[in-house]
């Protein structure tokens, strides 16, 4: 269920679609669920929000009338199934594992709904679980509701169950309004099925870390630390070596292989790939780009869609690289960009080379610079695209390229480029 406005989210954006950690709040859940193969998974979405799960199977909640209506808003798609698994839309560090758990008390128990319970440090605003003297579920209290001695309970509500459907929609018919907007509540679902005699079981969640919910930007940080930590544990546990977990973000879909090393205070985010023997940060950014085996990239490093280090390459400090390949054993040590850009095999860029790839003139499109294999570049070097660098060429400090440098040829002198074909020709002893 993800219609609900998130008021103490204080945002414009729903609460369900805040970033976290690389995916929406959601997502997580989602991916929690679809392990477990249900069929059909339905997502519960309020009207402005259909257009941000088009894959998805979606039922609509017109209005935000509780968690009642938002059930009976997907009932015509799951009308037809024996078991539901209503899983809240806010509790994205859950695990297929839980559910799966959950799932298999409800059919081991023969019960007619089963409630995930958890005891967090701080209870909160939680509904409380109310046991009777044999420890069956006597009833569920929202928080606002509770007495002084029901809060006292550390036991408290997900909002996630697994129902018999056959015994739910009855219930759900006759659930009334409980205040002056006509929300419906799912709880008081469970509330009917325990007065009419229906065994309603409660399955303590082990850890309750895994549960926790997300209503405010501050337990939204608290989430993302959660996840961090457990996305940097698998990498760890699968030989990539993270120097300060608690300094290093690494979104879900990140492929990291054994033996790369992540330095303090980098984050890593998309699609990004690090190889074996490469060393990544300290401070870093990496967003949806290769890092080849032994390369390093850092320290104060952004490396941005579309890059690629070769083995052994360097991008060092204060460099930023875009949509640009950088060839095995080649080096951006210092102070450069480099966009839209082909470097090759063992060229060293010198400090504060730039590669200007943008016309500045409506219409056209970004241009190339390619730079061949052994190429030295000069100090504060600008290359404006398209322009091509051949093999073992030079170009002098403080030059400004604006034309083609045949192979071997020296190439700068500013303030006007003059190129001396072919004046490195047996010259070079590297």
């Amino acid at each position: 269920m993800a219609a609900g406005l998130g008021t103490r989210m204080k945002s414009a954006t729903p609460k369900h679609l805040h970033p976290l950690l690389g995916r929406r709040l959601v997502d997580w859940v989602v991916d929690a669920v679809e392990p477990l193969g249900a069929d059909p998974l339905v997502l519960v979405v309020a009207p402005d929000a259909v257009d941000a799960f088009e894959e998805m199977d979606v039922a609509v909640q017109e209005k935000p009338l509780g968690t009642g209506d938002s059930l009976r808003a997907a009932q015509e798609k799951v009308g037809a199934a024996k078991e539901l698994l209503v899983v809240s839309g806010d509790h994205p560090r859950l695990t297929p594992k839980l559910l799966r758990r959950l799932v298999e008390e409800h059919r081991d128990s023969g019960a007619t709904a089963t409630v995930l319970s958890f005891e967090p440090p701080d209870p909160r605003a939680y509904g409380r679980i109310v046991r009777d003297g044999a420890g069956r579920l006597e009833q569920i209290v929202e928080n606002a509701d509770a007495d002084d001695a029901q809060r006292e309970i550390r036991e408290v509500n997900s909002s996630i169950y697994v129902f018999a459907a056959d015994k739910l929609w009855p219930a759900l018919d006759r659930i009334e309004p409980v205040n002056a907007q006509g929300e419906l509540y799912l709880t008081d679902a469970v509330r009917l099925l325990i007065e009419a005699g229906g065994e309603v079981a409660v399955f303590k969640a082990p850890d309750a870390g895994e549960v926790e919910g997300v209503n405010t930007r501050a337990e939204l940080a608290d989430a993302a630390a959660f996840l961090r930590a457990r996305v940097n544990k698998e990498h760890m546990l699968a030989g990539v070596t993270i120097v300060d977990p608690q300094t290093t973000w690494i979104e879900l879909d990140v492929e990291l292989e054994p033996d790369s090393t992540i330095h303090p205070f980098t984050i890593l985010r998309g699609k990004t790939r690090v190889a074996a023997g490469a060393e990544v940060g300290p401070h870093a950014v990496v967003v949806d780009a290769e890092i080849g085996p032994d390369a390093t990239v850092g320290p104060f490093c952004y490396l941005r869609p579309g890059t690629k280090l070769g083995q052994g390459a360097k991008a060092g400090a204060f460099v930023e690289i875009k949509k640009s390949a950088i060839g095995a054993r080649a080096k951006v040590p210092h102070l450069s960009y480099i966009g839209d850009a082909e470097i090759g095999d063992d060229t060293n860029v010198a400090a504060g080379n730039i590669t200007a790839n943008y016309p500045h003139e409506p219409g056209r499109p970004k241009q190339r610079t390619k730079i061949g294999r052994n190429v030295k570049t000069g100090i504060h070097n600008g290359f404006e695209a398209p322009v091509e660098i051949g093999d073992d060429a030079w170009i002098a400090g403080g030059a400004y390229i604006t034309e083609d440098v045949p192979p071997e040829s020296l190439a700068g002198f500013p303030p006007k480029q003059i190129t001396k074909e072919g004046y490195l020709r047996g010259k070079r002893n590297d």
